[in-house]
């Protein structure tokens, strides 16, 4: 949540030529609503019905588009039938800080609506990580590297 997944695929996709498709975006095109107003109006766990929804129909009809998973995404039971995994790790911290300092900051954290809470949002962290990391094939930690050197190390690793 907030690590750049976004803004990594998009760069990807432009840098590389892949397509690509956001499991958000496909939610929020589907409810014709945003993901904040989706959690506000009908909760969280008609949110992960959708989420499960788009894996099951990103299964079977997508092939050879890059996925970019909203945050609790990882919970889908058939994430590892979709395709290679790729984790794009951070610190709480440096994910926190990322938002706090983009030129759209407001925006950013307006649009994550379980970051609403920094304590909830860090111990969310916390709780994920395990998570992430056992599902992942690839682990980019996106603290050290510039854009171009995280997407040399994804297009290496997944044979683009």
């Amino acid at each position: 949540m907030g690590v750049g997944k976004g803004t990594t695929a998009r760069a990807f996709t432009k840098k590389y030529g892949t397509y690509i498709i956001d499991t958000d975006d496909l939610i929020e095109s589907k409810e014709n609503k945003e993901v904040k107003k989706i959690f506000e109006k009908k909760g969280e766990v008609y949110f992960r019905e959708q989420e499960q929804a788009t894996a099951d129909w990103i299964e079977a009809s997508v092939t050879g588009t890059m996925i970019s998973c909203g945050g609790g995404f990882y919970k889908v039971d058939n994430l590892k039938k979709l395709g290679t995994v790729v984790l794009l790790d951070a610190s709480f911290e440096w994910i926190h800080n990322r938002l706090k300092t983009a030129k759209n900051a407001d925006a950013k954290l307006a649009k994550r609506p379980l970051f609403s809470d920094e304590k909830k949002a860090r111990a969310l962290y916390k709780e994920r990580k395990k998570a992430y990391k056992a599902l992942a094939d690839v682990v980019v930690d996106v603290e050290g590297l510039t854009l171009d050197e995280q997407l040399d190390f994804i297009a290496k690793r997944c044979k683009v």
